[in-house]
C-alpha cells in the first residue's frame, strides 16, 4: 500500500510552474508529464502568483524572454522573492547568457539553468534536481525559520541563528541570564524560549516590567505582603518571585529597579529565600532569574545608580539580541509570518504585500524593531481594502529612495580612503607619521594605498 510520504511526493511532483513559455519555445508537455510532472502554464507574474498560492508547486520553470531582460526584471525578481522555498530552473537563449541582468538573475534566484534548444532528458534532470533541493529547503525552513512555535521567533538570518544556538546552550544550565538589546527586539520572547527549552519548562514563567510599575509598588509586586501589613492589605498576596517557584522569573527593564530595593533582591539571590512585606518568616523559593535591559548597566554601575554586586549576580550568562536593521534578511519572513497571524482580523482576503510595500518594509530603518513591525502589519491588515497591502496601509507615506544602497564593504572602503587622504595631507605626505596617526603599520598603509590606487599625495590614480 502506498504510504503517506509517497503520496505527498507524487502530489508535489505533479506541480511545475511554467512561466511565459508560450512566448518562446513550447512546453515539452509529453516529456514533463511522462516524468511525473503536471505543468501549470503562466503568462504573467500575476498568473504565477495565483498558481503558487493555489497549487503550492515546489519547482518553477521560467523562460527568460525579452520582456524580462528588457524592463520586466523587477516583476520577475519580485515573483522569485515571493515564491518561498520553490526552486527555479531557467530556460535561456545562448546569446542572452552573456547579459549582466541574466547572470544576476541566475546567480541570485535559480537552482539551475538550461540553454536552448530544449533537450528533454537534460531538462528533466534539472527539474528533478530542483525538486530535491526544494524539499530539503522546505524541511530546513520548517525547522529553522520559526525557532519556537510558541514564541513567534522567526528568522532566516545567520545572526539570529547564532542567537538561537546560544539560547539552546543557555537553556541547559540554571544560571542567571541577562538579555540586552534595543527596545522591541523581543527580549521577553527570548526569555520564554530559554524557559521552554530548560528543565524548568513545566514550571511557571512569570514576567514583570520594572519600568511599568510605580517605585512604591515594586516591593509588594516582587515579594508579596501579609494581611494587614499596610493600609488596604485586606488579605495575603503572593509576589511574583514566589509565584515563579519551580520555574523562571523574568524581570524586564531591570535597570529601573529602585536602588533601595536592589539590596533586597540581592539578598534573595544569595539566600534563595524571601520575606513578604509585613512578614518575618523566610520563605524558600526555587527560581531561575532572567533579566533584560536596553540600558548600559555598566554605565549605571559607574554612576552608582545600580549596585555592582547585583549586576555581577545577574550577569552570569549574557545574551544580546540584534536590532532588526542589523538583520534585514528577517524583515520579509517576519512580515509574512505576522500577516498570516493577523489575517483573521480582516474581512478582505489579503494575498500578500505589494511590491512597493515590500520595498518600504525592506528600506525602513525600524527604530522600534520587531515590535514596530508587528504593529504596522497588524494595522495594515485592518486598514487594507484590496488583496495586497500597500505602503499607505503600513503608514509609509512615500516610496523609499530608489537609489541603489551602497554595500558595507564599499562604505568602509570609501571611509578608509578618505581617512588615508586626510592623514597624508595633514603630515605633508610623511608615510611614517600618517601611519602613526591612523594606528597602522607603514606596510599596511602602503598596501591600502595600493589597493585604493592612491599616490603619495593621497589622490586616486585609478578612480574606478
Amino acid at each position: 500500500m502506498t504510504n503517506r510520504w509517497a503520496l505527498e511526493q507524487i502530489m508535489e511532483r505533479r506541480a511545475v510552474l511554467c512561466l511565459r513559455i508560450a512566448e518562446g519555445y513550447k512546453i515539452p508537455r509529453q516529456a514533463i508529464e511522462g516524468a511525473g510532472w503536471f505543468p501549470y502554464p503562466a503568462l504573467s507574474t500575476d498568473d504565477a502568483l495565483r498558481i503558487i498560492e493555489a497549487e503550492n508547486p515546489r519547482v518553477g520553470l521560467v523562460f527568460f524572454d525579452r520582456y524580462y531582460l528588457n524592463g520586466g526584471s523587477n516583476e520577475l525578481e519580485y515573483l522569485l522573492q515571493q515564491s518561498g522555498t520553490m526552486e527555479w530552473v531557467g530556460l535561456i537563449e545562448p546569446e542572452n547568457l552573456s547579459l549582466n541582468k541574466t547572470r544576476q538573475l541566475i546567480a541570485h534566484y535559480l537552482s539551475d539553468y538550461h540553454t536552448l534548444p530544449i533537450d528533454d532528458e537534460r531538462l528533466m534532470n534539472s527539474l528533478g534536481h530542483a525538486y530535491g533541493m526544494a524539499r530539503i529547503r522546505h524541511t530546513l525552513n520548517e525547522r529553522s525559520d520559526r525557532y519556537d512555535s510558541g514564541c513567534h521567533m522567526v528568522a532566516v538570518s545567520p545572526l539570529m541563528h547564532k542567537v538561537f544556538n546560544k539560547i539552546d546552550r543557555i537553556a541547559s544550565v540554571d544560571a542567571s541570564v541577562m538579555i540586552s538589546g534595543e527596545s522591541g527586539t523581543g527580549k521577553e520572547l527570548a526569555a520564554r524560549a530559554i524557559h521552554e527549552k530548560s528543565p524548568r519548562a513545566d514550571g511557571p514563567f512569570v514576567a514583570l516590567n520594572c519600568g511599568s510599575i510605580h517605585a512604591s509598588l515594586i516591593q509588594t509586586e516582587l515579594f508579596g505582603h501579609e494581611k494587614g501589613s499596610f493600609s488596604g492589605a485586606h488579605k495575603r498576596s503572593i509576589g511574583r518571585i514566589e509565584s515563579a517557584d519551580g520555574g523562571t522569573l523574568f524581570l524586564d527593564e531591570i535597570g529601573d529597579l529602585p536602588l533601595e530595593l536592589q539590596v533586597n533582591f540581592l539578598r534573595f539571590l544569595q539566600e534563595r529565600t524571601i520575606n513578604r512585606v509585613g512578614g518575618n518568616e523566610p520563605i524558600p523559593v526555587d527560581v531561575r532569574v532572567i533579566t533584560a535591559t536596553h540600558r548600559d548597566l555598566q554605565e549605571a554601575v559607574a554612576r552608582q545608580t545600580f549596585r555592582d554586586d547585583l549586576y555581577y549576580r545577574l550577569h552570569v550568562l549574557a545574551l544580546r539580541l540584534p536590532s532588526l536593521r542589523d538583520r534585514p534578511e528577517d524583515i520579509q519572513p517576519l512580515a509574512r509570518y505576522f500577516l498570516t497571524k493577523f489575517q483573521g482580523e480582516s474581512r478582505q482576503r489579503i494575498r500578500g504585500f505589494s511590491r512597493s510595500a515590500m520595498r518600504c518594509l525592506q528600506s525602513y530603518a525600524w527604530p522600534g524593531n520587531v515590535r514596530e513591525l508587528i504593529n504596522r502589519v497588524e494595522r495594515a491588515v485592518v486598514m487594507c481594502e484590496g488583496c495586497l497591502i500597500k505602503p499607505e496601509d503600513l503608514e509609509f507615506n512615500q516610496e523609499p529612495d530608489s537609489r541603489p544602497v551602497q554595500s558595507l564593504a564599499d562604505s568602509r572602503a570609501e571611509a578608509d580612503r578618505a581617512a588615508i587622504s586626510r592623514a597624508l595631507r595633514s603630515c605633508g605626505n610623511n608615510v611614517t607619521e600618517a601611519a602613526r596617526q591612523l594606528e597602522v603599520s607603514r606596510v599596511t598603509l602602503y598596501r591600502l594605498m595600493d589597493k585604493f590606487g592612491m599616490d603619495l599625495k593621497g589622490n586616486q590614480e585609478h578612480p574606478d
